[in-house]
């Protein structure tokens, strides 16, 4: 209910507590920006801010044919510039909505990381959500969706570049086919293909979480007397975003970790993914 949501949102004001998620159905993302939510994930309530028929998608049921068939580019250019004045922070998890929205499109069964996925997912969970999904977007053809998915890298690249805050996020879950861990790499490759630099993509999962958190002074960039948590890589991700995967060792809290340590943690995972039925 719209009344719930503005009075969290005064009483999080009032205590100096931020908030931060989705944009109920009921709420503008204007209206949440207005009204202090330091972020918006999954880009909820942003193309329907940017639709000619707002006020019906609020009301009504939403689709991605109506966003897409209603897209404005002047709304969407007051609202972006709305979102860099109020520095809302987006965490789009673009990896999460290719996965839902083009999940009749992404063959994964040759994917060789599905042996890390539990049993459980994989027989159930996963057919589960596809039939779901699936149901829920009977009226939206592939070809929509794919220019809906294309239409969201548009507009991330189009909010970074007004001064809009960025993080990378995969929110990870089984029903859309992502994989633990590996979905962030994912996710910055996809930042990359919206038209990110490798810079500014690893920047939304290393220098700009520690800065939403007011702990940049501590972490977040490899300097002297900060937190030494490292991924020390193969290869330069400056070079290509890919070589994020290349990881030669992991510090964590004072540990080593070697390439070997890591395969073999990957391995028992790989073991423990069998055994969960």
């Amino acid at each position: 209910p719209r009344d719930g949501y503005f009075g969290a949102a005064d009483e999080a004001k009032k205590l100096g507590i931020p908030f931060v998620g989705h944009v109920p159905d009921a709420v503008r993302a204007s209206e949440a920006s207005n009204a202090g939510q330091k972020s918006i994930e999954h880009f909820t309530g942003i193309f329907e801010g940017c639709s000619t028929i707002e006020d019906q998608l609020l009301k009504g049921p939403k689709s991605l044919g109506r966003n897409v068939a209603t897209y404005d580019a002047d709304r969407a250019k007051t609202l972006i510039a709305l979102m860099a004045k109020n520095q809302t922070w987006q965490v789009p998890t673009l990896v999460w909505e290719r996965g839902q929205w083009l999940i009749d499109d992404i063959d994964l069964s040759h994917d060789p990381l599905v042996k890390y996925a539990p049993a459980a997912w994989k027989d159930r969970t996963w057919p589960m959500f596809t039939r779901d999904i699936l149901k829920d977007m009977d009226t939206d053809p592939l070809p929509v969706r794919k220019r809906f998915v294309q239409m969201e890298l548009e507009m991330a690249l189009a909010m970074y570049r007004a001064g809009v805050p960025f993080m990378a996020g995969t929110d990870t879950a089984a029903g859309v086919h992502i994989f633990p861990g590996f979905s962030l790499h994912e996710e910055l490759a996809i930042f990359v293909q919206a038209g990110f630099t490798p810079m500014e993509a690893l920047q939304t999962a290393t220098r700009n979480p520690a800065e939403f958190l007011g702990r940049l002074s501590e972490m977040g960039t490899v300097e002297e007397g900060k937190v030494a948590d490292l991924v020390l890589l193969d290869a330069n991700p400056l070079d290509d975003i890919h070589n994020t995967r290349k990881i030669h060792a992991v510090v964590l809290a004072g540990r080593y970790f070697s390439r070997g340590d890591l395969d073999e943690m990957l391995h028992q995972v790989g073991l423990a993914a069998v055994a969960a039925k």
